[in-house]
């Protein structure tokens, strides 16, 4: 999916997904953080940190994607 990012939240959740998939982290929060950071240049994270954060953290924590 890196060759195609969008400046969204859908393109930022798929990325988002397949990261998260591919780092081994037990503590949620240091993971979100480090996931962003590998993330730090797609357009999204760019132009709306908090946003990608709190969508990284709804998926996490809300939708329970992961746990």
């Amino acid at each position: 999916m890196k060759d195609k990012t969008y400046n969204n939240a859908d393109s930022f959740a798929i990325s988002f997904d397949e990261e998260w998939q591919k780092f081994n982290c037990k503590d949620i929060t240091h993971k979100i953080d480090k996931i962003i950071e590998i993330l730090s240049d797609h357009p999204f994270v760019i132009s709306n940190p908090n946003n990608a954060r709190n969508i990284a953290k709804f998926r996490i924590y809300t939708l329970k994607k992961f746990v």
